[in-house]
């Protein structure tokens, strides 16, 4: 996470028990707003609203942070030292999944439920913030151009990840964690990805030329 972004809130505990048990509610009944009532009965509260005033879309955020931070904790008792950066990226990833492996069937729902036209921003807005707290964890302190090329290497890197997870049937999940592996060997050559980014830059059609072409081509 940047510098100077402010991290989430904390979940109270109240808010967190209804929380986790909306989402094991998920698993069978998908991301209806039932599940908050589901889940407010289950922990013996009157209105899981007062916690959740948004509904669902408040639900997925606190849940998606709760796993960023599940994460980071669980990365940070480990020796990043000793491991090269994309080792640290490739550990962040494996460990956020980890912290989602009870929730899997809850997960393999909710893509579908943020795959909906209406959620396309909700779930653009949190795979940036979970790739920014991941490279954030691994020591990342860039604040120049590479800050935005690393994110945006590892946002596609990561949703593929979560999708072939999703799928995985081999023991103990190895596939994917060979599939993380490959994955960000393709995309985080740490020195070359300036030099890839602007080349993609480069490649883009000269802005004052395209409008010129529009206004030319406008409908009469």
């Amino acid at each position: 996470m940047r510098a100077d972004a402010a991290p989430p809130e904390p979940l109270s505990g109240d808010a967190e028990r209804i929380m986790l048990a909306a989402v094991r509610h998920a698993a069978f009944d998908g991301w209806s707003p039932r599940i908050l009532a589901m889940a407010a009965d289950d922990c013996g509260l009157v209105d899981a609203d007062v916690v959740f005033p948004g509904g669902i879309p408040d639900l997925i955020e606190a849940f998606s942070h709760w796993a960023d931070g599940r994460m980071e904790v669980e990365l940070a008792v480990h020796d990043l030292a000793a491991l090269k950066v994309r080792a640290r990226v490739a550990l962040a990833v494996r460990l956020r999944l980890d912290t989602l492996a009870p929730y899997r069937e809850a997960i393999r729902r909710l893509t579908a439920h943020c795959a909906l036209p209406g959620n396309a921003g909700l779930a653009a807005r949190l795979i940036a913030a979970t790739v920014d707290r991941i490279w954030y964890a691994a020591g990342d302190s860039a604040n120049d151009f590479s800050y935005y090329t690393k994110r945006a290497l590892l946002a596609p890197v990561y949703v593929a990840s979560v999708l072939y997870w999703l799928s995985d049937e081999s023991e103990g999940y190895a596939d994917t964690w060979n599939f993380v592996e490959r994955r960000l060997d393709e995309v985080l050559q740490i020195p070359k990805i300036r030099a890839r980014a602007l080349d993609a830059l480069d490649r883009l059609p000269n802005p004052v030329n395209f409008w010129r072409l529009m206004r030319r081509h406008r409908p009469i």
